[in-house]
C-alpha cells in the first residue's frame, strides 16, 4: 500500500511542467537589467543604537536566555509531570551518590568532594541549562583529567616527612598535607574551567563543539575508559602503587601494579570481583527487562548498602587491612575562595577540561533534544557549564559535566525537566548533611568495580571500527588516532593531537577534490558527469569543467592542473605546437621539401620542446626517446585543438581567496592566447562579492564572462 502511495506521488511530480522563456543572461545583464541592490542607509552610529537600546522586550528576552527556567516553570504542569520528575529524580540520585563517592578517587580528592561536586552544580544547572534530561555532575572522563593535574601539580614526592624523633627511619608520607594541596588544585582548575567555558559563551563560540568530531569523541572517551580501568586496578588489588600522569602514564602505571602484584590484598580481590560480578548482573536484568521494569534496579546504591554492610560487620580495614572511604565531614563546607596562585600552571589543563567537558555535554544535550522535541542552545550552556563550575569552586568542587549512564537513567525513568535532577541533588545533600558517616566503611574496591562496570558500555565503541572501515576510511582513521593518542601521550596531549590530525584530514579532502567534465541531459537544462551517466552529452568545442572544492591558496594548482587534465586542453601545449607549425610553414616559403605527418610536443622538467616529423620518421621513435625520459609528457598533435570554450562550474565554489582569483585569472590569459575563452557559471552572490573586492574583473576579465547558471553559459559559448 506504502509503495502504490510513493508511485501515486511520483506520478504527480512527473506531470508538472517547468516551463520557461528568458534570454541568456551573464552578470552584467543582470546587474543592469534585473538585479539592484539595495540601498544601506543604516549608518553605523543606528546600527550600534539598535543593537545598545534598552526596552521591556529586549529585557524580556535576556532574561529568558540567561535564566531558561523562566520559560518553563512558570508553565510547569504539576499533575501531569511532578510524580516523573519525582521518579526520576529518586531513581537519578541514588546512582548520583556512588558515583560521586567513586569519581572522587579518579580526581585524587578525598570522597566527600564527589558529593560537593554532586550537589552545588546540579542545583545550578537547573536555573541555566537548557536541556530536561540531561544529569550534571562528575563524569569519570572529567574526573581523571583533573586527577591527572592534581597528581602532577601535588606528588606524593613533595608530602614525604622525616620521623619528628630524628630516628634513621625513612620519611612518611602525609595525607592529610598532599590531600589539602589537591583539592587546592582541583578546586582552581575547576574555576578557571569555568571563566573560560563562561567567556566562549559570551562570545558565542558554541560552534567550537563541531571540530570534535563524534568518532573523535568516540576514539578519546574509550581510551579515557581504559585510563581509569587502569587507574582503578591498585584499588581493586590492594595494592600501594603511586599515581601516574602524563605521557605514557597507562604503561607506567600497569607496570607499577604488575611488579608488585605479589602484595595483592586477597580480601580487597575477592570482595571487588564480587561487586563487579553483582553489578553486571543487575546491569543485564535492567537491560533485559527494561520495560517491563518500572524503574531500573539501582545496582550500584545496592553494591554500595552490601558492601558497607559488610566491611563494618566484618571490621574489614582492620582485620583484614582493606582500604575503606575513611572520614566523610558532616555538613557542607563554607564559601572559600580559590588558590589563585595556582592558575598560569593550569591553563593549558582548563581549556582541554572546558572543551571536553562542554563537547560531551552538548552532544547528549542535542541527543536528547532530538528524541522529545524541543531544542537547546550551544552558547547558553556553555554558560550554564562555566557558571556551574566557577560558582560551585567556592564551595569546594571540581570541573563536572553530564554523566551518559545517569542521563539515560533520568531519561528513561521518565523524567520530564531538571526538577528530576534537582531532586536527586537534595538526595546527595541529605547524605551531606547527616547520614555521610554511614559510608564511611565503604570498601575503594567496591567504589573502583562501580566505576569499571559504568564504563563497559563505553568500550563497546571498539564497534565503531569495523561499521567507519565499510563507511568512511578518514573517520576510522581519526577514530584510531585519538584512541592512541590518547592512551600514549594522556588525555590532554591526545585530545590536542587527535584535534590537529581531525583538521589535517579536512585539508586532505580539500586537496583531493572530486572534478570532471559534464554533458547536458538532452532535453533539459540538467549537466551531469558524462564518466557516470550514459545520457550525458557534451556540447561540441565546449568542455564544462566541474569541481566540488573552493579554490585558495591549499589547492589553487591542483585545481588548474586538473582543470587542463580533465578537459585535455593544455594551453602550455598548445602554444608550443602553435610554434612548431609556424616553424613548419617557414621552412616551407625557404623552399624545404617536407610534409609532416604530426608534431610531437615534449613537456619534461627543462619545460617544452617540440619536433617536426617529417613522413619518413616513425612514430615509435619518439616514443622510444620518451621511455627513456619518465619525467616527460609527449603529446602528438595532428589538427589544432577543436574546443573552443570552457565553462568553469563554480556551483560548489564557496570561497576564493586572492592566490585562487590570481590563479584563475592567469589560467584564463593562457587558454585566451590560443583562442579558448573560459567563462564562469554558477557564480554565488557572495562568491561575486569576494571576487569584485580582490579585484578580479580587472582588464581583460569582466562581469560579462559570468553566467547565472550552467545553461546560460553553455548557450552563449555554443552561438558565440
Amino acid at each position: 500500500m506504502e509503495q502504490d502511495d510513493v508511485a501515486a506521488r511520483v506520478d504527480a511530480v512527473s506531470q508538472l511542467m517547468y516551463r520557461i522563456e528568458r534570454p541568456v543572461y551573464n552578470e552584467a545583464a543582470l546587474q543592469s537589467k534585473l538585479l539592484k541592490p539595495k540601498e544601506n542607509s543604516v549608518t553605523l552610529k543606528k546600527r550600534l543604537a539598535h543593537h545598545l537600546r534598552c526596552s521591556s522586550a529586549r529585557a524580556k528576552a535576556a532574561a529568558l536566555s540567561f535564566l531558561p527556567i523562566l520559560t518553563w516553570l512558570p508553565s510547569y504542569p504539576v499533575k501531569k509531570y511532578l510524580f516523573s520528575d519525582v521518579v526520576s529524580g529518586l531513581s537519578t540520585g541514588v546512582v548520583q551518590l556512588p558515583q560521586g563517592l567513586a569519581y572522587a578517587m579518579l580526581a585524587a580528592v578525598p570522597p566527600v568532594y564527589g558529593l560537593y561536586s554532586s550537589f552545588y552544580p546540579v542545583l545550578l544547572y537547573t536555573f541555566f541549562g537548557t536541556s530536561r534530561h540531561v544529569s550534571v555532575g562528575t563524569f569519570a572522563v572529567i574526573s581523571l583529567m583533573i586527577g591527572g593535574v592534581a597528581v602532577r601539580e601535588a606528588p606524593d614526592s613533595m608530602f614525604l616527612v622525616l620521623p619528628a624523633n630524628g630516628s634513621n627511619a625513612s620519611a612518611v608520607l602525609d595525607i592529610e598535607a598532599r590531600d589539602a594541596r589537591r583539592v587546592q588544585v582541583a578546586v582552581a582548575l575547576s574555576t578557571l574551567v569555568g571563566i573560560i567555558q563562561i567567556i566562549f559563551g559570551l562570545l558565542r563560540f558554541g560552534f567550537v563543539a563541531i571540530y570534535l568530531t563524534e568518532p573523535l569523541v568516540r576514539g578519546f572517551t574509550t581510551a579515557a575508559s581504559l585510563h581509569v580501568c587502569i587507574s582503578q586496578l591498585k584499588y581493586l588489588l590492594g595494592v600501594k602503587t603511586r599515581r601516574f600522569s602524563g605521557p605514557l602514564s597507562a604503561v607506567y602505571m600497569v607496570t607499577a601494579v604488575f611488579s608488585d602484584i605479589t602484595s595483592t590484598n586477597v580480601s580487597t580481590l575477592i570482595l571487588g570481583l564480587a561487586c563487579i560480578v553483582l553489578l553486571y548482573a543487575i546491569k543485564v536484568i535492567n537491560e533485559r527487562f527494561k520495560k517491563k521494569l518500572p524503574i531500573p534496579i539501582p545496582g550500584e546504591i545496592i553494591v554500595v548498602m552490601v558492601s558497607t554492610g559488610v566491611s563494618y560487620g566484618m571490621s574489614l580495614s582492620e582485620e583484614y587491612k582493606v582500604d575503606v572511604v575513611g572520614k566523610i565531614p558532616t555538613g557542607l563546607l563554607p564559601p572559600a575562595v580559590p588558590e589563585f596562585s595556582l592558575l598560569p600552571n593550569l591553563i593549558t589543563d582548563a581549556f582541554a577540561v572546558a572543551i571536553v567537558g562542554f563537547s560531551m555535554g552538548i552532544s547528549l544535550a542535542k541527543m536528547f533534544a532530538l528524541k522529545h522535541g524541543y531544542s537547546v542552545d550551544g552558547n547558553q550552556e556553555l554558560i550554564a557549564y562555566g557558571l556551574c563550575n566557577f560558582i560551585s569552586s567556592f564551595f569546594q568542587t571540581f570541573a563536572i559535566t553530564c554523566s551518559m549512564s545517569r542521563s539515560l537513567v533520568q531519561e528513561s525513568t521518565g523524567g520530564k525537566t531538571q526538577i528530576a535532577g534537582l531532586l536527586a541533588s537534595f538526595i546527595v545533600l541529605l547524605v551531606v548533611v547527616a547520614i555521610g558517616f554511614v559510608f564511611q566503611p565503604l570498601p575503594q574496591s567496591a567504589l573502583a568495580s562501580i566505576i569499571m562496570v559504568n564504563l563497559l558500555g563505553m568500550f563497546k565503541q571498539v564497534r565503531d571500527i569495523p561499521h567507519l572501515w565499510r563507511t568512511s576510511k578518514i573517520e576510522m582513521t581519526i577514530w584510531i588516532v585519538a584512541f592512541v593518542a590518547s592512551m600514549l601521550l594522556g588525555l590532554d596531549y591526545g585530545l590536542l593531537v587527535s584535534l590537529m590530525f581531525a583538521i589535517l584530514t579536512v585539508i586532505y579532502r580539500t586537496q583531493s577534490p572530486k572534478s570532471g567534465i559534464l554533458g547536458q541531459v538532452p532535453g533539459t537544462e540538467l549537466y551531469c558527469d558524462v564518466d557516470e551517466y550514459e545520457e550525458a552529452a557534451e556540447y561540441d568545442g565546449i568542455k564544462i569543467f566541474h569541481s566540488n572544492s573552493s579554490i585558495y591558496f591549499a589547492n589553487s594548482d591542483l585545481y588548474v592542473n586538473s582543470l587542463k587534465k580533465k578537459t585535455g586542453v593544455n594551453p602550455e601545449l598548445l602554444q608550443a605546437a602553435q610554434k612548431a607549425r609556424k616553424k613548419q610553414e617557414e621552412g616551407k616559403k625557404n623552399g624545404k621539401n617536407n610534409s609532416p605527418r604530426m608534431i610531437c610536443v615534449k613537456l619534461g622538467k627543462q619545460g617544452t620542446t617540440q619536433e617536426v616529423m617529417s613522413s619518413n620518421h616513425e612514430v615509435k621513435e619518439c616514443t622510444d626517446e620518451h621511455n627513456q625520459s619518465e619525467s616527460e609528457d609527449v603529446v602528438f598533435l595532428k589538427s589544432p585543438a577543436t574546443v573552443h570554450s570552457i565553462i568553469l562550474d563554480w556551483t560548489h565554489v564557496n570561497f576564493i581567496d586572492s592566490v585562487g582569483a590570481k590563479a584563475i585569472k592567469q589560467v584564463i590569459k593562457e587558454y585566451s592566447a590560443v583562442n579558448v575563452q573560459v567563462v564562469i557559471a554558477a557564480c554565488s552572490r557572495s562568491l561575486l562579492a569576494e571576487l569584485e573586492k580582490l579585484e578580479f574583473f580587472t582588464g581583460v576579465m569582466s562581469t560579462c564572462m559570468v553566467f547565472p547558471t550552467v545553461h546560460d553559459a553553455a548557450l552563449h559559448c555554443s552561438t558565440s
